[in-house]
């Protein structure tokens, strides 16, 4: 999978952004989902609800919300694997609030909930520009095993 590298900007020192979140996935990038910081215990990012994502009554789309969900619950779960292993999500809930007008900041914030040995569960809240919570997301992560090492 072919990842793209954060872009700093200079509110947001690396020492913030944990190596794992550093590379995001192409779809990160096509969402223009900016990953403000990310340690193991909190993952922050932001995105504007433009044109192409924004549904027939014309706000941000739930699917839209979701996605950015999953990409701060998944980057939280790579924050804590080993460099061979990875995640995928088995189960996401939504609850929506709010609506999110077109071409407002939207900002989530992840806390794990659960950590285990082959799970993690994740919750990420929400924002609307005006700070009002517009959805709350509960996601499990599966970890996916590393290769054996050759024999």
């Amino acid at each position: 999978m072919t990842e793209t590298p954060h872009t700093e900007s200079p509110q947001t020192p690396a020492a913030e952004i944990h190596p794992a979140a550093l590379l995001q996935p192409p779809f990160s990038k096509f969402l223009r989902i900016k990953v403000v910081s990310a340690t193991p215990d909190r993952i922050e990012s932001e995105m504007v609800a433009f044109p192409e994502l924004i549904n027939r009554n014309g706000v941000l789309h739930g699917g839209a919300i979701m996605a950015l969900a999953d990409n701060n619950g998944g980057t939280g779960a790579f924050t804590r694997l080993a460099e061979d292993q990875g995640t995928t999500t088995v189960e996401s809930k939504t609850n929506f609030f709010r609506a999110i007008p077109a071409g407002d900041l939207v900002r989530a914030v992840t806390i794990p909930l659960h950590i285990g040995r082959k799970t993690t569960v994740w919750q990420t809240s929400i924002y609307r520009g005006d700070g009002k919570l517009a959805a709350l997301v509960t996601q499990t992560q599966f970890t996916l095993p590393g290769e054996p090492a050759p024999a």
